[in-house]
């Protein structure tokens, strides 16, 4: 029952229960009052019942002692006969712990996302070769789960969906699952409606490898964060392979419970990046050549250096591009890449001060603007302040004796060794990375 249930369900409600006796085909419990008995005929007999039969077979009876005094411990027996109703339904439906059946269902994977299109970079490449790898040993390799986490258009999808069809493709017996969070929580919310939760655990626990896409919605929904804790040790127990997505690390996923979050870091984790100049370069390339367009290495140069922040708008872009010059029946030139291109991002770079940086950090981390640009060493306050010298050397045209000035009367030196420092953390640290991004974000946007 525990493992059907939440926490909370399984210890109100089933914790109190105590087993006194199996006899002659009859299983009797005890229960603290009659209210106890009536509940759990009304809201948990369907669940209760099916345990029953799995561990004792079918012709079983349930029978509650229900304590009618707690001082004297005066009682009175009580049989389900809802009970009785759903084991003979489950006896005539199915032989004695047969296995459930699982039923012919969609992979919901995305055939067209593969290994052979997806474009390899230094942007993903701890992802993809933790993935490789993962394809041709699924279960077994220290990545289980491994968690991919970034932003939003980074390839996440694209990058799961091709371990899926690879294993798909080297394991044909194998059940390969591909669900996105959402879709996984509305099937949770329908089978708890019509309380088949059961039947709900018995699906997922066999599937070989089960991808959930976009975790970071399981916030804050506890009985679904319940119910695939249950489906996760299942799974990790009994060596099939979870693969997960989400847009930020473990570490920063909010409202989810420390066990599950635990568990999302028993593998790897691994950070898909925004993609590089090169890495963009490569996917219009690739993309053109699947697409039959033909462009300018100068307006692929182009493209590359100013859609910088997911490889869907670049996607967008080369459609956007192959529609415009089929429809005018124009060939694809520089004044007509700059139109499209403008509708999508800012190729004019609106003008970033100091500020603005100040408050965008202070904003991020909670801190006034008086505290980064005072004298304190705290230890937050200190990062704080790198990161704003940090970002006012990428994004600025001041000079460092500038920057150091508006920072709190600092030398050129201090502003100098700040940005090298946190650059160095930079490369270490994925939480600080992701941080920063964010805030670059908010600057720039």
């Amino acid at each position: 029952m525990e493992g059907n249930l939440s926490s909370t369900a399984f210890s109100t409600w089933f914790k109190p229960m105590i087993p006194l006796s199996f006899e002659n085909g009859v299983l009797v419990v005890q229960v603290p009052s009659q209210f106890f008995a009536s509940y759990i005929e009304e809201n948990y007999i369907d669940l209760l019942s099916k345990v029953i039969y799995r561990v004792f077979g079918p012709n079983t009876r349930l029978q509650y002692k229900v304590i009618v005094d707690s001082t004297s411990g005066a009682s009175t027996m009580q049989t389900s006969v809802r009970a009785e109703e759903r084991m003979l339904a489950q006896s005539m439906s199915r032989p004695v712990n047969a296995a459930p059946i699982i039923p012919d269902f969609d992979t919901q994977l995305n055939p067209s996302y593969t290994f052979a299109t997806f474009v390899a970079g230094e942007a993903n490449k701890l992802a993809r070769t933790a993935g490789v790898s993962i394809a041709k040993h699924p279960g077994t390799t220290a990545f289980n789960p491994i968690f991919i986490y970034g932003g939003s258009g980074v390839g996440k999808t694209h990058l799961v969906n091709a371990i899926g069809n690879q294993v798909r493709a080297i394991y044909p017996e194998k059940k390969v699952l591909y669900v996105a969070a959402n879709t996984f929580k509305l099937q949770y919310q329908d089978a708890a409606l019509n309380h088949k939760i059961p039947d709900f655990l018995n699906f997922y626990q066999q599937i070989d490898v089960l991808i959930v896409d976009d975790i970071q919605y399981f916030s804050g929904l506890k009985g679904t964060q319940d119910t695939f804790f249950h489906i996760f040790n299942y799974l990790q127990q009994s060596h099939k392979q979870l693969i997960l997505t989400s847009d930020r690390s473990p570490l920063q996923l909010k409202d989810i419970e420390d066990r599950l979050l635990t568990r999302f870091k028993w593998g790897l984790s691994a950070e898909v990046l925004h993609p590089d100049y090169t890495l963009r370069r490569d996917i219009l390339i690739h993309k053109m050549r699947l697409d039959g367009i033909e462009l300018s290495d100068e307006i692929v140069n182009f493209i590359a250096a100013n859609v910088t922040e997911s490889i869907r708008d670049l996607e967008g872009i080369l459609a956007s591009l192959l529609a415009y010059s089929t429809l005018t029946d124009c060939q694809i030139d520089m004044k007509l890449a700059e139109e499209v291109v403008s509708r999508v991002v800012a190729l004019h770079p609106k003008t970033i001060d100091m500020p603005e940086i100040v408050e965008a950090v202070s904003e991020h981390y909670n801190l006034p603007t008086k505290v980064i640009l005072s004298q304190s060493r705290l230890k937050e306050v200190a990062l704080a302040r790198q990161i704003a010298m940090y970002l006012s050397k990428e994004l600025t045209d001041h000079s460092l004796n500038e920057i150091g000035h508006y920072m709190g009367h600092r030398s050129h030196a201090t502003v100098l060794h700040a940005a090298r420092m946190l650059k160095d953390q930079l490369e270490l640290d994925a939480v600080l990375r992701q941080n920063v991004s964010q805030i670059r974000a908010t600057i720039t946007r």
